[in-house]
């Protein structure tokens, strides 16, 4: 019989917070998130998802049209023109911010009203699941409880993170380059609050248990409103001790596993997902022993596929897939190829040696990118992440520079993206192929305002409607291949996955259903060249009928060979 409750957060509770009265606190907790002491827990390893979820990325107001709140008019384009091809939406930060594009919250519980409003949030909520962030690490220094710790009142008065200049932080692990401490002046003197980010994302304590009751209730007001994923936003960081990396704190952990158990215990439909930057074997620490994160993102995928496709070799690809533990049911990874962020460099620790890493950055600066570093221990500045739109960061290889392979080789991308264990997600830029936009960087001075555009709903949609246009073919193309995946059981999240060796040009993987009723072989040509496949080497059974799912070609010969046309992709499967 599973333990109660009150009594699993309180046992959580004493971890974090040893020297309160965490019976009590356990009950003010319960009172915020809105559930009884004795609540019936939901079932366990419990899958809030299948082959048909597909999940879209955007800003509330990266589709905009005149006279119209943003919101809306996102809402519209959903409907109009993903409604058949989505199940969820994640809209990035909807809030009043000062800066970072939504992630310096001012306001938690209200929705930037130049987006729209929660009926807005409300509305799209009633026609796919929404996502929201949770941004939990840090908020705005123009935030009114950073403006009630300089005035030193409640409630802000103790709820941001302090450091002392004299303690030794040289181990404090670091995502950018600005300094980790920033003096404030506040009405009883000079303090040094923690920014790990920047000067104006001023580091929550939740070392004060108050900052976590007051998390806990506007988890509660998301959920009211709608929300059913949790993205926890850069909730690594969350924990801090002066003398320790300060990421992946014991803390952290305990923290996600309490805000997990609530939430589940409010809606047991819910699902949290952590946005961990970080190498590929911190990653996986989120899902805990399934009681942490429902959910983490696959950091390691999008600089590795990148890498692949313009190196023509898929070595540390598949070096990385037959490492990957599968998934325990309950839980899954998130698959994407491009996000509102830049391709993340610290997840290819481990993975690609130094030169790799350097060829990386030199392709992608040669097809427009730019460079966003991060300072180490040891005071060094090394590559955080590379910004850069997809589309372009595919337009050619690393040995001959841009070629007529653009198309397909973006194709490619996101043909492996969907075919992987775990939930797909697209960027909506990576959705439309947009391009970098080197007039936004220089407008915003921010390197991540390359794949940052807006579009006219107007122009969007005629771009769409232009079958010469690049945009409409990517877009339609797409949505081809996600409308074949949704109906494939074998593409279930936690559907078993293989590993196959065909060569450095052939990226393949086998993916069979959970009933075991279905197999798919998804067999890509990552190169610029024509590559002969032996159908043999793939080990299609004799007895079964196969047919290629995303071209309609019948298998006929199981020993003859298939010819894949480069950056071709096939889904051979047991069944239509």
């Amino acid at each position: 019989m599973s333990q109660p409750l009150k009594a699993k957060l309180v046992s959580m509770l004493e971890v974090v917070y040893p020297a309160l009265d965490c019976d009590f606190f356990a009950d003010q907790l319960l009172e915020a998130i809105g559930v009884t002491p004795d609540q019936a827990a939901p079932p366990a390893h419990q899958n809030n998802w299948d082959e048909s979820d597909v999940l879209l990325i955007t800003y509330a107001d990266t589709v905009r049209q005149a006279d119209q709140k943003p919101l809306v008019t996102l809402h519209q384009f959903l409907t109009d023109c993903l409604s058949d091809s989505l199940s969820a939406v994640h809209i990035l930060p909807f809030f009043p911010y000062s800066s970072d594009d939504g992630f310096s919250v001012m306001d938690y519980l209200a929705v930037n009203e130049s987006h729209g409003d929660w009926e807005d949030i409300e509305a799209i909520s009633a026609d796919f699941k929404l996502m929201a962030d949770l941004v939990i690490n840090h908020m705005s220094a123009r935030s009114r409880w950073f403006e009630n710790f300089r005035k030193r009142v409640d409630p802000g008065k103790d709820y941001f993170f302090e450091g002392n200049p004299k303690d030794d932080l040289s181990a404090v692990v670091r995502p950018r380059t600005s300094p980790l401490l920033t003096p404030v002046q506040t009405d009883d003197g000079e303090r040094h609050v923690w920014c790990t980010f920047s000067e104006d994302q001023v580091d929550l304590n939740f070392a004060n248990p108050k900052v976590l009751i007051e998390f806990v209730s506007i988890i509660r007001h998301y959920l009211e409103h709608g929300v059913i994923i949790f993205r926890l936003d850069a909730v690594a960081f969350l924990w801090k001790e002066p003398g320790t990396p300060c990421i992946h704190l014991r803390q952290t952990h305990e923290l996600i596993k309490i805000l997990r158990l609530l939430i589940e215990h409010h809606s047991p439909g819910a699902v949290v997902i952590t946005e961990t930057n970080v190498p590929n074997r911190e990653n996986l620490t989120y899902f805990g022993n399934a009681n942490e994160a429902h959910v983490i993102y696959n950091f390691s995928l999008p600089p590795l596929l990148i890498n692949t496709l313009i190196t023509g070799d898929c070595k540390h690809l598949k070096t990385w897939l037959m490492s990957m533990p599968p998934a325990q049911m309950g839980t899954t990874y998130l698959n994407f190829v491009a996000s509102h962020d830049g391709i993340g460099m610290r997840p290819t620790d481990g993975l690609l040696a130094d030169d790799e890493k350097q060829r990386l950055i030199n392709t992608m600066d040669s097809f427009g990118g730019k460079v966003s570093y991060r300072r180490t221990p040891d005071g060094r500045d090394q590559p955080y992440e590379v910004n850069i739109a997809l589309y372009d960061a595919l337009k050619g290889t690393a040995e001959t520079g841009a070629d007529h392979w653009q198309l397909p080789r973006f194709i490619c991308a996101h043909t492996v993206m969907l075919a992987l264990e775990g939930i797909p997600a697209f960027y909506i830029h990576s959705l439309l192929a947009t391009e970098n936009d080197i007039e936004r960087v220089e407008h915003t001075g921010r390197l991540r305002s390359i794949n940052r555009s807006q579009w006219q709903l107007d122009d969007l949609e005629r771009e769409l409607e232009d079958s010469l246009s690049h945009h409409s073919k990517a877009f339609h193309e797409l949505k081809r291949l996600i409308a074949i995946r949704r109906k494939q059981p074998a593409f279930h999240p936690n559907a078993t996955q293989f590993t196959l060796h065909l060569g450095l040009q052939i990226f393949g993987f086998w993916r069979q259903s959970m009933r075991r009723d279905q197999s798919v072989f998804c067999i890509h040509n990552i190169s610029d060249e024509v590559q002969q496949v032996s159908l043999s080497d793939i080990n299609l059974i004799g007895t079964d009928h196969w047919v290629d799912l995303i071209s309609g070609m019948q298998i006929d010969d199981l020993s003859g060979c298939m010819t894949l046309k480069p950056y071709q992709s096939v889904w051979l499967s047991n069944r239509e």
